[in-house]
């Protein structure tokens, strides 16, 4: 190992302990229970806020995660608690789905099924269940996954339709946020499902599970890389036609790793094979976001021919994992050079030194983006994944 490389690895064991100190010492909601709603980018708490199901369970995840790398007991507390409150407040044991928000008080808010929501509490619950072998976990997950098969999978054009009433009813808004095309079949929620599923099966060695994997990776593959461009097609009808829109420069890069992973874990040799070739592809289209400052752009917007030019925290983090990821498949130290200066680029930019956790981003003119420190979207999932990833990664 080459010094840099050494000091990349200590500086990140460092950094996924300061994150999770930060959630475990900012985060707690002692008068209501789980975790506090939101805080703002001064680490102002923003009182009686709903509280999201996909930053709960990713909450989980982190520590759940965090704790296989670190044997700190309290990372494990803290996951338990965020099993708890997941599995008490937001599980939805009369319709088997997932409530999308609920109010500070943990009294049910948005009682919709996000399909989205669904997956990460099984990519949470699994990693959970890895560590704590807690049967209700395991058994929540599965529930969900088979939800998820009856009610979202799309029989006749493969896929899955993007969200449902309480009870399982078709809705009109399928949105996951007011940025999204309101299409039936989009490409995050696929991602994400996969990366549940993967996680799912490394607990629960299910032969339906598996072939579930291996024919979403097969309907990646063929709707949503672009095999020309290298980049992802974000949204669809459910018949498969797509909606153009941005190219998502941290979507790109985070699919680029994560997806092989999962052809991986799914075992089938053709498809490691096939995003072997796509996570060097998408890493190399991703380098169009590159800035100067080794910072990586947000999206590009091809009908307006103008890019983005904020730089956001989740898109550096998965910087970080996709382009170690490339330099390990191909030896070529350029990818490695775009880790370290992207590194420093966190480093300078996006952590909070003085209060710890990571700033949403920077504007173009580099002033902060006064968005949320933890709330509904800012949650200790990336930046923790990719010090993880990184961590076992650098030998």
């Amino acid at each position: 190992m080459s010094v840099q490389l050494k000091q990349l690895k200590t500086e990140l064991s460092a950094e996924l302990d300061s994150i999770l100190k930060y959630w475990s010492k900012h985060t707690l909601d002692n008068e209501n229970g789980g975790f506090i709603g939101q805080i703002d980018y001064n680490d102002h708490i923003i009182a009686n806020t709903e509280k999201g199901s996909v930053l709960n369970a990713r909450i989980l995840w982190s520590f759940s995660a965090g704790y296989k790398a670190t044997q700190n007991e309290s990372h494990k507390k803290m996951a338990k608690r965020a099993f708890e409150f997941l599995s008490d407040s937001f599980y939805d044991p009369e319709f088997g789905g997932l409530f999308w928000s609920i109010n500070a008080d943990a009294t049910p808010k948005d009682t919709k099924n996000q399909i989205y929501a669904l997956a990460f509490a099984i990519y949470g619950l699994s990693e959970y269940y890895a560590i704590s072998k807690e049967d209700k976990a395991l058994e929540i997950a599965i529930n969900l996954y088979l939800k998820i098969q009856k009610y979202s999978y799309d029989p006749v054009n493969k896929g899955y339709l993007e969200a449902f009433t309480r009870d399982w009813q078709p809705i009109e808004d399928l949105r996951l946020s007011d940025k999204d095309a309101n299409e039936k079949k989009t490409m995050n929620t696929h991602l994400h499902i996969v990366e549940a599923y993967a996680n799912l099966f490394k607990v629960w060695k299910d032969k339906k599970l598996q072939s579930d994997i291996i024919e979403l990776l097969e309907t990646i593959e063929k709707h949503f890389i672009n095999i020309q461009t290298g980049h992802l097609r974000l949204f669809f009808d459910e018949n498969w036609i797509e909606k153009p829109d941005v190219i998502s420069y941290g979507h790109d890069i985070e699919a680029a790793w994560l997806l092989l992973q999962c052809a991986e874990i799914s075992e089938d040799e053709n498809l490691i094979a096939n995003y072997k070739k796509y996570a060097i592809q998408m890493a190399e289209v991703t380098k169009e976001g590159l800035d100067s400052d080794g910072g990586l752009l947000y999206e590009f917007d091809p009908e307006n021919n103008e890019l983005v030019a904020e730089k956001h925290w989740w898109v550096q983090a998965e910087a970080l994992i996709g382009f170690y990821n490339a330099y390990q498949l191909t030896g070529d130290e350029t990818y490695l050079d775009i880790v370290y200066k992207n590194w420093k680029f966190i480093k300078k930019h996006i952590l909070d030194n003085e209060n710890g956790e990571w700033f949403w981003g920077i504007n173009r003119d580099y002033s902060l983006i006064e968005k949320d420190k933890a709330g509904f979207w800012k949650c200790p999932y990336h930046n923790s994944r990719a010090c993880l990833e990184l961590i076992n990664r650098i030998l």
